[in-house]
């Protein structure tokens, strides 16, 4: 067997076995690759509305091509999750205010890919995107990978004034009934008092014959 055809069956092997992991893997915490961590940074803006960028959290669609498995990717801002051999890291996050339209949700997302340009070359890590990526329009900037795809499907944080509220549960209730009207299970339950039987009208007596 020459040496080109034991790097194909090698090739053939490792993405089998990356084939069968995808099944039941789940992406994971990592740091970014040290090969490529010098070009990760990314500038974030702190805004004065809504949550701190440290506390926000994406939610981060990631698919690949050759299996059609997809993984949802549930990451903090500034940290990093690893699925196989794909490490995706979120800057940060935003949703559009809550007056403005229409409503978009974008992440600052940047992936790494650990592979080989060619068979008989070592597996390196690229930077293969770094960029936005928004939700409703993923036209403005696309992942381009012949293996995977990347997209951004929520982002959790909240604007002054979303705050969560108690449950109005009892409030509503007791405003939905009338003014003055109490609720029947405050009320002694009543029984209706027995009608009194009508009496009976005196039948005439029988006429006696004389």
């Amino acid at each position: 067997m020459n040496r080109k055809a034991a790097l194909a069956l090698v090739l053939l092997a490792s993405l089998g076995a990356c084939k069968r992991g995808d099944d039941a893997a789940e992406a994971v915490a990592t740091d970014v690759p040290t090969d490529v961590a010098v070009n990760a940074t990314a500038a974030v803006v702190e805004n004065e509305y809504g949550t701190p960028v440290k506390d926000r959290v994406a939610t981060i669609g990631l698919l690949n091509k050759r299996n059609n498995l997809t993984q949802d990717m549930v990451i903090k801002s500034g940290e990093a999750k690893r699925f196989g051999n794909v490490v995706v890291k979120v800057a940060t996050c935003e949703r559009s205010l809550p007056w403005e339209s229409p409503p978009e949700v974008g992440a600052f997302v940047q992936v790494f890919v650990e592979e080989r340009e060619r068979a008989d070359q070592p597996l390196v890590w690229r930077k293969v995107f770094s960029g936005w990526l928004f939700k409703n329009s993923p036209s403005l900037n696309v992942v381009e990978h012949p293996v995977y795809d990347v997209w951004v499907k929520d982002c959790a944080m909240k604007f002054p004034g979303e705050e969560d509220a108690p449950a109005p549960a009892a409030s509503a209730s007791s405003a939905a009934k009338p003014a003055g009207s109490a609720s029947p299970a405050a009320l002694p339950s009543a029984k209706p008092s027995p009608k009194p039987s009508p009496k009976p009208s005196a039948a005439p007596s029988p006429s006696v014959g004389l």
